[in-house]
């Protein structure tokens, strides 16, 4: 971003249009110039270097050259280089000057001449080091900018339209690329609904300070939205700006501005810690569900609603939307409310902190509302998904033969589950006739018989496991066992084959 002085804008016929560079050859001129001046002022003071761009100012516009020159800045290193202490050299010098009576030229070398006898250095030393930490005398010790002409057009288009959007009181936006954009919203924790419109679903921004009256004061937050907004591949932006009190549009699309170098944002975001604290904690029980961030968009009417997490039936194709309602807005409640009571027909829990007072109405307009104070409880949730999974049991069952006769020898519950598409329990009521259940894995007889016939009591158990993975038999203890047999531990030696008592 830039600071509002640079901002450079044109108000022809009413509107707020950012004076692009865009691929003007002549901007890429002078951002060339800029960076050859960078270049070329390593090893100089600062006011050596401002005194160059006053020279570009001359023929180019200063605001122009002055906003590529902010972005360089981020890149460069100053520092103060003097032989000694300039705030202690100082101090000094002007108690010398004091005891002098410093009026003129004369005096001034005399206070300057006290203060290098006192500190044992040549006068020289104070008068370098007396103002050298003053910005202006501060030296360029490193340029490593990873701009070339072009990229710095791009990225100053960028920081303009981010500086342009400082005084706005909302903005609507569509794009290709609709969850990773709301992802951000919610992470720079601004208030957001999506419309349909006739061109598509558009998300309309604002602070949460519009709910009362128009504010801009959330305007550098809607300038770091605009990066996330402008990596997308197509993608249009239309801000209401509050331009002193004068009304104003700025719009938006991927031909004004893009952004160089734009890497995708993948991790995982929460909007509070409530929602971080129950996905950390559902994740880590081994449970039959998959929990998904921001799922896409549910139909609501004219509008749409993004749910915060999705559950993913891992046995099927079965999807439950879970959204945490917390500390809200009564109007933003009101607003949530009436979105749900127009949702299409799809699997939707809510959980909703009790201090709202709106369980009831949740319950009547979605599949359930699970209350919670300071935390959500997991164990109600996953409550609420067994009711589920009750419904696709008897469903995958349904579709399942009264027998099944797989082809491999030996072959995990588990593993025949995911070949047919259901849940390990779903199998508890097949009949396997040319398989025997072992443990968890179905074997046919012959497999058994033949390691019956191969291993014996006193065998090692290293011995009996390797026989056992021969066979693709990975259950020991339930293959020995069914076979008659027990391990006996004697110390560090290992385990040895016994017959069972």
């Amino acid at each position: 971003m830039l600071t509002k002085e640079l901002l450079r804008v044109s108000r022809r016929g009413g509107g707020y249009h950012p004076q692009f560079v865009g691929d003007d050859a002549e901007a890429r001129d002078l951002a060339a110039r800029v960076l050859g001046v960078y270049q070329g002022h390593v090893g100089e003071t600062r006011g050596d270097l401002d005194s160059a761009l006053d020279e570009l100012e001359a023929e180019f516009a200063f605001k122009l050259v002055r906003g590529f020159a902010k972005l360089l800045d981020r890149e460069t290193a100053f520092e103060t280089r003097a032989p000694l202490d300039p705030e202690r050299t100082r101090r000094l010098v002007f108690e010398c000057a004091e005891s002098v009576s410093v009026a003129t030229d004369a005096d001034r070398r005399e206070a300057l001449d006290r203060a290098a006898e006192r500190m044992r250095v040549p006068t020289d030393g104070i008068e370098q080091s007396l103002y050298a930490d003053r910005e202006v005398q501060q030296v360029l010790v490193n340029f490593d900018s990873r701009w070339t002409p072009e990229t710095l057009c791009e990225q100053y288009d960028l920081s303009l339209a981010q500086t342009a959007l400082f005084d706005a009181t909302e903005v609507c936006v569509r794009s290709s690329d609709p969850a990773t954009l709301v992802s951000t919203v919610k992470r720079l924790r601004l208030l957001y609904e999506i419309r349909r419109t006739d061109q598509g679903r558009e998300v309309v921004v604002t602070g949460p300070d519009a709910l009362f009256r128009r504010s801009r004061r959330y305007g550098t937050r809607f300038a770091r939205l605009l990066r996330t907004v402008a990596s997308a591949s197509e993608w249009t932006l239309e801000a209401t700006i509050d331009d002193r009190n004068t009304e104003r549009t700025l719009r938006l699309d991927e031909s004004d501005v893009s952004v160089p170098g734009v890497e995708p944002v993948t991790e995982m975001t929460f909007d509070s810690g409530v929602e971080a604290d129950f996905a950390a904690r559902f994740q880590s029980l081994d449970l039959d569900w998959s929990l998904v961030r921001e799922p896409e968009p549910l139909a609501a009417g004219e509008h749409v609603v993004i749910p915060d997490f999705a559950f993913d039936w891992n046995h099927g194709e079965f999807r439950v939307f879970f959204e945490v309602m917390g500390f809200w807005t009564p109007e933003y409640v009101a607003k949530k409310l009436s979105r749900f009571g127009d949702l299409e027909d799809v699997a939707f829990l809510v959980a909703v902190d009790e201090s709202l007072g709106v369980g009831e109405e949740v319950e009547a307009l979605t599949d359930g509302a699970i209350p919670y104070s300071g935390t959500v409880r997991v164990k109600d949730v996953v409550d609420a998904l067994r009711e589920y999974e009750a419904d696709l049991l008897t469903e995958a069952r349904a579709s399942l033969p009264d027998e099944l006769r797989p082809d491999d020898d030996v072959i995990s519950l588990a593993d025949l589950a995911d070949e047919h598409g259901v849940s390990e329990q779903t199998l508890d009521s097949v009949a396997f006739p040319d398989h025997e259940i072992v443990g968890r894995t179905l074997v046919r007889p012959a497999v058994l018989d033949t390691v019956a016939e191969t291993i014996e009591a006193g065998q090692s158990l290293d011995a009996v496991e390797s026989t056992l993975a021969g066979e693709d038999l990975s259950d020991t203890s339930a293959v020995l066992s069914r076979l008659g047999y027990r391990v006996e531990w004697e110390g560090l030696g290992g385990g040895v084959l016994k017959k069972k008592d």
